[in-house]
């Protein structure tokens, strides 16, 4: 088999199983966090420390909101969380998708790396940074040679012009459509959850391993924390009662 036919054959596996597959990395992470100290600061000072803290926050927030503002703009029929199989009903080529053609696999990516500079453990960024290269390389081969075979030339002259990973803003192309919040509500606040739950689990144990808080002391100790992670809740278990149970998040076309 060639090597491009076997990388649309595996990359056609993990696609299907592509939100279930990352969590195999789990027992990559709980080591880390259970090797992690405070080499860091230790080796650097606690200004180090704090600036790898802040950079886990930057990145993973940067990843959350650029999926944020992908789903926002597309319409109906694109960009989804289909496993069963490929589907396309339209192509996306303005907006995001004009500087970049996997905008949300860019923003999965940079999520993931933010969770694992959060650890301060570097061979569990360099992992996962090669795990996830290699994973995703073959789910785009599948998926372009889908939409390759759906839309022929038009996508083909999109991909040459278009970088499929690393952004060229010179390229940048309003969107078609106008940003719809209530899409992003709908479509995304699983995932919006899961990162603000991270964020805060992250910053628990962290403290309470360099001994700066203990686990009596919370909440005076993870005010602000626990005020984001309450407020957080409140509004994911709206978000699903809203999807699941009312037409609110609905939008005509997305």
């Amino acid at each position: 088999m060639l090597l491009n036919e076997r990388f649309k054959e595996q990359g056609g596996f993990l696609f299907r199983w592509r939100g279930s597959l990352p969590f195999l990395l789990l027992p990559f992470a709980a080591l880390a966090v259970a090797q992690a100290g405070n080499e860091v600061q230790a080796g650097f000072g606690k200004g180090a420390e704090e600036f790898c803290e802040g950079l886990s926050i930057a990145v993973a927030l940067a990843g959350a909101l650029l999926r944020v503002y992908t789903v926002g703009f597309v319409p109906a029929g694109t960009s989804g969380r289909n496993t069963n199989g490929q589907r396309a009903d339209s192509l996306n080529t303005s907006g995001i998708y004009s500087v970049v053609r996997n905008p949300l696999y860019l923003g999965n990516f940079l999520v993931l790396l933010g969770f694992c500079i959060g650890t301060q453990v570097w061979w569990l960024v360099l992992g996962v940074a090669l795990v996830f290269a290699l994973y995703y390389e073959r789910i785009i081969a599948a998926e372009e040679a889908y939409l390759v075979e759906k839309f022929g030339g038009a996508y083909t002259v999109w991909a040459e012009r278009t970088p499929a990973f690393f952004p060229n803003f010179t390229l940048w192309r309003a969107p078609d459509l106008p940003f719809s919040l209530r899409t992003v509500l709908r479509r995304e606040y699983n995932g919006l959850y899961l990162v603000l739950v991270v964020l805060c689990a992250m910053e628990v144990v962290h403290d309470v391993r360099a001994g700066e808080a203990t686990w009596q002391s919370w909440p005076a100790d993870w005010s602000y924390y626990g005020v984001a992670f309450a407020g957080g809740t409140v509004a994911y278990l709206i978000a699903r009662v809203l999807k699941r149970h009312t037409r609110v998040l609905r939008v005509s076309g997305r």
